[in-house]
């Protein structure tokens, strides 16, 4: 696929940065007429402050929240010799306090009390700090979020523990196959460009380094952002119902302390490739089972020509998945199952085209021939003309996403956007690169003829490299080998590989032209019961809000043989992988042109989703529906699935120790879900005849339930199901029947017992991840109930940032620290996530019971008018309005897939906040949650890494204290448990 990103708001470059040519001078008021979509009902004006910073406003009297983003033009490119990752610790050590506000933490802690997130990252060449927050807190949260760019404190203090963070930051990341491969990219570079750095930082180079050459990591830290952080290397957006002449007035009063030092721009000329790392195949060592080919060339950055968009076009024909393409290709002959193709790491400077191809273990084998028909497909391309008609057919395909695109959450928007000043002059600020609009030939052969092999890097990934390496990057430990591959080797694999027809795409049927909004009568504000039969129920609910042509559809196939053992959940998702890659050939274009599908593997069948434009809907439906009826096992095709889905269930071991802390967790507390080594076991025996076998049986039973939103009549909904089930139901031929009332699944969640502590020890299944250990400590509370609901939502509202300051700030337990509400099938609990390499995950369990005896106090002690405010900082994010059909639907479909059906569930509870009491807060807390509490049910799962192997060894041979109980057999466990009722009842039936 074309690797370019769809459906973004503010569509941005990658955020690798660039070096823009700087804006031309302007008045303080926006002087520029910046292009908009034709349904954008916001206002925008551009602002120069008198220390230079440029701020772009955006006035939403509809907005529920509030945002802004401050883009900074400055990256780890930036990064001082000899200081890897100062940029990074910058941007985490902002976040701590300043001369204004000086006690740590108050800025997360505020946001956090008015409905709010805060965050940041760090990239080559700019450096992004976010926020929301409730609509009418923005004078206060912009107040706070000012004081980072004036006058922050940099603590010594904070400055230990930050670096302890960024430490734990690339401990987690050094087990990840794309931070390794990326790193791996970067270090095969010119020293003497900063491409080659690394960026991350860790404790050796911040703290242990820095201190043998007699540097104090603080001093430079200061002398870093004293000499960088200059307002007029910086990009502000801020989002408000306000005005535009209040939000101007407010942005001039809080950030006219910026300092502007006057500093230059920063470029960094010249290409990090020379010539001996092009003409180069890098073999390369990862973590993961599979085996990838990325294919790169230096080319010409998209940006320089950005309202022509080369690239775009170019990328556009590489990617394409439809009939004639290189990967039809590659995939008819068995050696591909994905390819993207575009634009990754650039600047205003330099830029590198990629092909990026994941391999079948036949693929592997056939390497040269990959290679031969890809540079046979770009010699094609490069000898055929650049035919008007694609240029014409994309630009269409993107004006419509631009001008019907759905509004996003404004912490998103004014992150693209703050990124987009960086780099784009004001009227392009909304619109960046997303629309090309000037048809250049000339510009698009240019790229093309950089796609040759004299500059190109070849990286090829595989385990089945390991010993055959020389070489070991420095950062990531990546092994690999360096071979030279001129462009003679390059023709010869050309030459022998297979003559298949590659030819470009056929021109693309699902581009909508029929963009109308439909004059729907019925104006529900909820869903309602369309039709109901033996075979399905149809919920229909029409838009009332968004106003775009596009609608949403949810078909969830109830299949009571998908899920009885670990085969039939194994064989259920083949089939649904195979019903995918058949449509693919056909439905490519549909994704290109924004109608977008899925159909997988649920808990009770399978599902189809599709989202996007209305008008060749109902055509791309009705031939999902048509392959499944007539579906057949393709034996070719199903190899290709079973041996990606091998893959995917031998890579599981080298998730996150958290991600298998909350694998265990559902493991425990779901009635029916078979362990990852079960469906292992089962997939590597399965064979075609057993899939072709098993679908009548599956398809055998089936209800469908169904929801229709937006864009869409109700006779249109009616005459789709009715053609489903005319097509799998009251075909002559057919093995589609109704399923008996007995048959309807639940999906069911254990009880744990009040006053008992559940743990659960594992040993963390990447041998390979010694430092990581990992502990879910869950606090299971009720079942879905109204007044319990609200107490248990706003509980985890006012301890999440007190939590994640204690445990992460001031004890450094690890980066990843988080406290989260806990959702199972309608079972609600709090659960602390935390993943460490300082201490074991019972010493991490001991530290959150300490916690929650720190944290009684800071609640019996809350003043009132804190509780009201968190109080009423969930009534205003209850109320928060959706933004778009997605948003809306899959809160109703929630309802209705998991029973429950309150439709007013927001209201309702927004009434029974507005009556809570802070006793009845304290009261929830010392009956479910504190150190002891009478109710309190606990579960402890615990992920010990290789450092804490003998602590593991230890917990499993101690007597429990009094009032654990060590699970040592989860299914022994599950089945001796009793289960909370499934308010899943019948067809339509609700369980009272």
């Amino acid at each position: 696929m074309d690797s370019t990103p769809r459906e973004t708001d503010a569509p941005a470059e990658p955020s690798d940065g660039a070096v823009a040519v700087a804006p031309a001078a302007a008045a303080a008021k926006g002087d520029v007429e910046i292009t908009r979509p034709r349904n954008d009902k916001r206002g925008y004006r551009r602002v120069v402050l008198p220390n230079a910073l440029e701020c772009l406003l955006v006035s939403d009297p509809d907005t529920d929240k509030a945002a802004a983003s401050m883009n900074v033009s400055v990256g780890y490119f930036c990064d001082p010799e000899g200081l890897p990752g100062l940029a990074h610790f910058l941007e985490h050590m902002l976040f701590y306090a300043s001369e204004k506000y000086p006690v740590e933490n108050s800025y997360s802690k505020y946001i956090t009390e008015h409905g709010g997130s805060t965050n940041a990252f760090t990239t080559s060449e700019h450096t992004n700090f976010y926020f929301d927050v409730n609509n009418d807190c923005l004078d206060d949260a912009l107040d706070r979020f000012a004081q980072f760019f004036i006058k922050p404190l940099l603590s010594a203090d904070a400055t230990l523990r930050e670096i302890k963070a960024v430490d734990s930051e690339n401990q987690k990341n050094l087990l990840s196959d794309p931070w390794r491969m990326n790193q791996l990219q970067n270090h095969i570079s010119l020293e003497s460009h900063p491409y080659h750095k690394f960026g991350t930082g860790n404790w050796d180079t911040l703290e242990v380094k820095p201190k043998e050459k007699g540097l104090d990591t603080r001093l430079e830290l200061i002398k870093f952002y004293d000499s960088h952080y200059s307002a007029n290397l910086m990009q502000l957006v801020v989002y408000g119902k306000e005005s535009l002449d209040n939000l101007q007035t407010l942005v001039e009063n809080k950030f006219r302390g910026v300092r502007n030092t006057g500093r230059e721009r920063f470029s960094f000329p010249g290409h990090p490739c020379s010539s001996e790392h092009l003409q180069v195949l890098v073999k390369a060592v990862p973590i993961k089972q599979g085996h990838i080919l990325r294919i790169l060339w230096p080319i010409t950055p998209n940006i320089q020509h950005y309202k022509e968009g080369p690239c775009k076009y170019v990328s556009h024909l590489v990617g394409h998945e439809g009939e004639g393409s290189l990967f039809y290709v590659l995939k008819n002959l068995g050696w591909a199952m994905s390819l993207q193709a575009g634009e990754g790491d650039w600047n205003y400077g330099f830029s590198f085209f990629s092909v990026v191809i994941w391999l079948t273990d036949i693929g592997h084998e056939h390497m040269e021939d990959i290679i031969g028909l890809l540079f046979r497909y770009i010699a094609l391309l490069q000898t055929s003309g650049t035919p008007k008609w694609i240029f014409d057919e994309l630009l269409a395909i993107r004006q419509t996403g631009f001008h019907y695109r759905d509004k996003s959450p404004p912490i998103h928007y004014v992150v693209n956007i703050s990124s987009n000043m960086q780099i784009f002059p004001p009227e392009d600020w909304l619109i960046a690169s997303s629309v090309p609009s000037k048809f250049s030939p000339d510009a698009i052969q240019s790229i093309l003829n950089d796609l040759t092999p004299d500059n190109v890097r070849i990286f090829w990934e595989s385990k089945k490299f390991e010993g055959q390496t020389n070489l070991t990057e420095p950062w990531y430990g990546t092994s690999y080998s360096v071979e030279t591959v001129p462009p003679s080797i390059i023709q010869k694999w050309v030459k022998k590989a297979p003559m298949e027809d590659l030819h470009m795409p056929k021109p693309n049927i699902f581009i909508p032209s029929d963009l109308s909004l439909k004059n729907i009568e019925e104006k529900g504000s909820v869903p309602c019961i369309l039709r109901k039969t033996l075979f399905s129920r149809v919920w229909y609910k029409p838009d009332t809000m968004f106003f775009t042509p596009k609608a949403y559809v949810k078909m969830d196939f109830h299949c009571p043989l998908s899920h009885s053992s670990p085969e039939s959940t194994v064989l259920t998702d083949m089939f649904t992988r195979l019903l995918m890659d058949y449509l693919n050939d056909y439905a490519y274009d549909a994704k290109v042109a924004g109608l977008y599908y899925a159909v997988r593997r649920n808990d009770t069948g399978f599902q189809i989703t599709m989202v996007g434009y209305n008008d060749k809907m109902r055509t791309l439906l009705e031939t999902v529906i048509g392959k499944i009826a007539e579906f057949e096992v393709k034996v070719d095709r199903f190899a290709v699935i079973k041996e990606t889905i091998i893959k995917e269930y031998e890579n599981f071991k080298f998730r996150q120790p958290y991600e298998q802390a909350l694998y265990y967790c559902s493991l425990i507390l779901e009635e029916q879900t078979w362990a990852w080594d079960e469906k292992l076991a089962a997939v590597s025996h399965i064979e075609a005849r057993d899939l072709q076998n098993f679908l009548p049986h599956l398809l055998g039973k089936t209800f469908i339930e169904c929801y229709f939103a937006g864009n869409m009549e109700p006779s249109e909904a009616k005459g789709v199901i009715q053609h489903v089930e005319d097509t799998l139901f009251n075909a002559p031929i057919s093995f589609c029947k109704a399923l008996h009332p007995s048959q309807h699944l639940t999906k069911r969640i254990v009880k744990l017992e009040r006053g008992l502590r559940y743990y659960y020890p594992a040993l963390c299944l990447n041998h390979q991840d010694e430092k990581n250990s990992s502990l879910l400590h869950y606090i299971q509370i009720h079942q879905d109930d109204l007044k319990q609901n609200v107490l248990l939502q706003l509980l985890a509202l006012v301890a999440k940032q007190p939590a994640f300051h204690q445990l992460r700030s001031v004890e450094q337990l690890g980066y990843i620290t988080l406290l989260r509400q806990r959702n199972d099938s309608g079972v609600r609990g709090l659960q602390f996530i935390i993943q460490s390499t300082v201490k074991d995950p019972s010493n991490l369990d001991a530290r959150v019971e300490a916690f929650l005896k720190m944290f009684e106090g800071t609640l019996n002690q809350m003043p009132g008018e804190e509780f009201k405010n968190n109080v009423n900082a969930l009534i205003d994010m209850k109320l928060e309005k959706y933004k778009n059909i997605r948003e809306e639907s899959a809160f109703f479909w929630g309802e209705i897939s998991e029973g429950t059906l309150k439709f007013d569930r927001k209201e309702a509870e927004v009434a029974a906040l507005r009556d809570l009491k802070k006793e009845e807060l304290i009261e929830f807390f010392n009956n479910h949650v504190k150190v002891n509490a009478p109710q309190k049910k606990i579960l402890s799962i615990q992920i010990y890494g290789g450092l804490h192997s003998s602590e593991y060894e230890k917990i499993v041979h101690d007597e429990p204290q009094s009032n654990s109980c060590q699970i040592t057999d989860i299914f022994s466990f599950r089945r001796s448990r009793p289960l909370y009722g499934s308010f899943k009842g019948g067809v339509g039936q609700m369980k009272l």
